[in-house]
């Protein structure tokens, strides 16, 4: 069984900072792309920032230049540092992960993370 589990979320006023960890456990024997998608109310989902283990960092141009993504293959984690945030950002983030656990690829999700972005 793998899970993703987010952290980091929170209430925040325009212009301040965050920074979102996400964690995937159990049988895990190879990731490959990791990412961060965010839902606001009445939107549909978008992707954030994507990650690959080798190649480009992908951005929503909503964000370039204010929000960044790294991973830690060590510890199977991925962050999105969030920066000038933007009344606008409040949305709940969510990570995804293109997992290999035992012989097969899949997509897993973690379970959300609210931001709120006060004014």
């Amino acid at each position: 069984q793998v899970q993703l589990v987010e952290s980091g979320g929170g209430l925040v006023q325009a212009g301040g900072s965050l920074r979102l960890s996400c964690a995937a456990s159990g049988r895990i024997s190879d990731i490959s792309i990791m990412a961060w998608y965010r839902q606001a109310p009445g939107k549909q989902r978008e992707l954030v920032a994507s990650i690959p283990t080798g190649g480009m960092i992908n951005y929503a141009d909503s964000v370039k230049g204010r929000f960044t993504i790294s991973r830690d293959n060590a510890k199977n984690t991925v962050y999105l540092q969030m920066n000038s945030l933007k009344p606008e950002d409040t949305a709940v983030y969510s990570c995804s992960a293109r997992i290999r656990s035992t012989r097969f690829w899949d997509d897993y999700w973690g379970q959300g993370t609210q931001v709120t972005v006060s004014s």
